[in-house]
């Protein structure tokens, strides 16, 4: 008992001594933060009305508000849900007609709180410049200088006050990169330690987030990947590392850097598809089965189907394409006519073409080749892959045909038509094989929404497709549909699904036309999995391009190095109050400088070293060159890609490579002052040149934060003023 007394008083020893906790302040991240957050939140409601791209976001918001589907192609949800949160924050209820830049806000919409997100993440890019120069082991003087550097760049502070995604996607990058080297700098003394663990994850987490917000992102997740396998590499040529040791180091990298960043990518669409549950003006690209998970819309008309098609089933067959517009495979009573405007004859059978609307027009029998009846049977004979079927068009009862005659626009394929017997040589030509696509087996049974489909047309082996032209008026401009003769692979203009279903049950063909009329009543399941749901909506995003038209304020990537462009966001309706995005001057100038200088440097030092001339230390060596894969590095991935895309482009695309770039400024200042001024007379030199010079990036930032700002209103001739460059679009009101 007295041992035990013993071992219960050291284990309460603790309580006899008071509980002292030691927490060490960085006063410079501290200012640094506090001048961040002022001069990105300082009149964050001004002007309370839409800011360019603003019209853009906001009605992403607003759907994300009512919980509306919607696909947006310029990149992944994680950044628009960021932007609904404040929305969601200040109490915004969606109801808003985001339609013209300028318009005024109404009450209900919590401007602060949409913008407040953006903001912060500006300001505390601030820091993060700060911090990344520190542990890329250069002086803290430096580190603050890149910091102001930032904090006084005029075209970002322009664009984290507003309702946009770049200052956003800038942070978690430089959070990324910023976590990296804390990994990295650790590692050495504090394997698999807390700390270690900690700033790994975080490097995955923020790369994920980067990613998440635009595709922009994985330009960086890239290099920090690359940098990573670099780092890696020499881990390996670590003799005291034992095999097993090196084993947990990849396999931590691999969970940090890949895993969960994966993970963590599909998680965003897993949330924004939990949250938008309801069907939307969006809904249309998708296809019939994710359409029908959603609620309302397709949701509400498909709703009963039998699930198998059967012998009998009456069917709407849409093309899963979907452009240039989705259709249905669709007949009418008109026929092709004798002769085209070419000269060209076509068979003068029913017309057969894919029509962008619901329509009676668009509903078809399956019928077995083998019996006469166009109702189900009972039990139903369900149709399997591999079945051959007739397709009898609901309305006229004809059956979809194809032969050896040249489509009306696509004369190398055949045309497609309901066949009519005019009692000549043209005998019928109307069976169909069923294949069924996205099988798991040959034996699989023929699905409402589910199965994807293409149909074989058994006597001359041409595939059932959409061409995608617009027939003549004689065709009332609805979309060809041919005989595609040499198929390879399953285009999706070739594949169709069953949207609408029932089973036939009337004999005599007035009573079928009014049951075509009439709504389902019979069940159907139609579960679609989240996967399945994630990789449709992927790929339409990637795939997805809206028709570029040329923007008044678009620009080359070569206009952003000198900043040969600007973008007007707003103007006040009454004033000369105006918001530009336009940057630091002198800041891109030097950045500009500063990167040829590395350039050049770093090729001068490569060459002597050949030589076996060593004009530097070797710490000083490694530290050049790892800073330069950094920030050069990271302006060169977010910057080069972009004379390969094929996409309007926008002074706002810049801004992450300037970020890099704006780091490296500091960084070849310290150099040219540690080793090229050797004498005590040319770092004074030096020093009050850097001095001169960033009292130029201050007087900068003064001039033209009435065009960050947006206040005060100047004049017309100080407009003019301000117009350092003839291809700057400074707007002047007419007097």
């Amino acid at each position: 008992m007295a041992r035990l007394g013993q071992t219960f008083d050291r284990m309460l020893g603790f309580l006899k001594e008071p509980v002292v906790v030691t927490v060490e302040i960085n006063m410079n991240v501290m200012v640094l933060t506090l001048m961040g957050l002022i001069s990105r939140l300082w009149g964050l409601s001004y002007p309370r009305a839409v800011v360019f791209d603003e019209v853009y976001y906001g009605q992403f918001v607003s759907l994300y508000m009512k919980r509306i589907f919607f696909v947006d192609d310029s990149g992944p949800p994680f950044g628009h849900m960021l932007l609904a949160l404040g929305g969601y924050l200040g109490g915004f209820d969606g109801n808003f007609l985001w339609n013209r830049i300028g318009a005024e806000y109404s009450m209900n919409v919590p401007v602060w709180s949409l913008r407040l997100l953006p903001a912060l993440a500006g300001a505390l890019c601030v820091p993060l410049a700060y911090q990344i120069l520190v542990e890329l082991q250069f002086s803290h003087c430096a580190a603050l200088g890149a910091a102001l550097l930032i904090l006084l760049e005029n075209s970002l502070i322009t664009q984290s006050r507003f309702m946009l995604l770049e200052s956003v996607l800038i942070f978690f990058i430089l959070l990324a990169v910023l976590s990296y080297l804390k990994f990295y700098n650790l590692k050495k003394h504090s394997s698999f330690s807390g700390s270690w663990w900690f700033w790994l994850l975080l490097t995955g987490v923020a790369c994920s987030c980067a990613v998440g917000v635009k595709y922009m992102g994985l330009f960086t997740y890239i290099l920090l990947l690359t940098t990573a396998g670099l780092h890696f590499w020499h881990v390996i040529g670590d003799q005291n590392l034992s095999n097993v040791s090196l084993m947990c180091h990849f396999l931590a990298r691999g969970l940090a850097l890949i895993i969960i960043p994966v993970a963590m990518y599909v998680s965003f669409f897993y949330v924004h598809l939990t949250l938008l549950y309801r069907s939307g003006p969006h809904d249309q690209i998708m296809t019939s089965a994710f359409q029908a998970s959603l609620e309302g819309g397709l949701a509400r008309i498909t709703q009963g189907q039998p699930l198998e098609v059967a012998y009998g089933s009456q069917v709407t067959l849409r093309n899963v394409l979907g452009k240039p517009m989705q259709c249905w495979l669709h007949s009418h009573t008109n026929t092709y006519p004798i002769r085209y405007e070419n000269g060209r004859g076509s068979s003068h059978q029913q017309q057969v073409t894919c029509y962008p609307f619901k329509d009676v027009n668009n509903w078809w029998i399956v019928k077995d080749p083998g019996m006469q009846q166009l109702v189900v049977s009972n039990p139903p004979r369900p149709v399997r892959h591999g079945h051959i079927v007739q397709l009898v068009h609901g309305i006229t009862t004809r059956y979809l045909n194809t032969h050896d005659v040249a489509a009306p626009l696509s004369p190398h394929s055949q045309e497609v038509s309901c066949y009519i017997d005019y009692n000549i040589s043209m005998p019928a030509q109307n069976l169909w094989r069923v294949e069924i696509v996205n099988r798991e087996s040959d034996t699989d049974v023929w699905k409402t929404i589910l199965s994807e489909v293409r149909f074989v047309h058994v006597n001359t082996s041409a595939v059932l497709k959409l061409s995608g032209a617009s027939l003549p008026e004689w065709g009332y401009r609805q979309l060809e549909v041919v005989g595609e003769k040499l198929s390879k692979g399953y285009h999706q203009s070739m594949v169709w699904n069953v949207e609408e279903h029932r089973y036939g049950k009337s004999l005599e063909q007035k009573e079928r036309e009014v049951e075509l009329h009439s709504p389902t009543q019979m069940d159907i399941s139609k579960n679609l999995s989240f996967m399945a749901k994630f990789t449709e909506l992927q790929w339409k995003i990637l795939t997805l391009k809206n028709e570029d038209t040329e923007h008044k304020y678009s620009s080359s990537a070569l206009d952003w190095i000198t900043m040969d462009t600007n973008i007007a966001y707003w103007l006040h309706p009454t004033s000369s109050a105006q918001i530009h995005l336009l940057g630091n001057v002198v800041t891109w100038a030097s950045a500009n400088v500063a990167a040829l200088i590395y350039t050049c440097l770093s090729l001068w030092y490569l060459i002597r070293r050949r030589r076996k001339i060593y004009d530097i230390p070797e710490d000083a060596w490694q530290l050049w060159v790892s800073a330069g894969g950094i920030c050069l590095g990271g302006w060169a991935v977010n910057y080069l890609p972009f004379f390969g895309m094929e996409k309007t482009l926008f002074l706002y695309h810049y801004l992450p490579a300037l970020t890099f770039q704006i780091l490296l400024i500091p960084i070849v200042l310290q150099h040219i002052s540690d080793h090229l001024c050797r004498s005590v007379l040319l770092k004074s030199m030096f020093t009050a040149l850097i001095v001169a010079w960033f009292s130029s990036v201050y007087f900068v930032y003064c001039t033209f934060s009435p065009v960050t700002y947006g206040e005060p209103s100047l004049s017309v001739t100080e407009l003019k003023d301000l117009r350092w460059k003839d291809s700057w679009n400074i707007l002047i009101r007419k007097q």
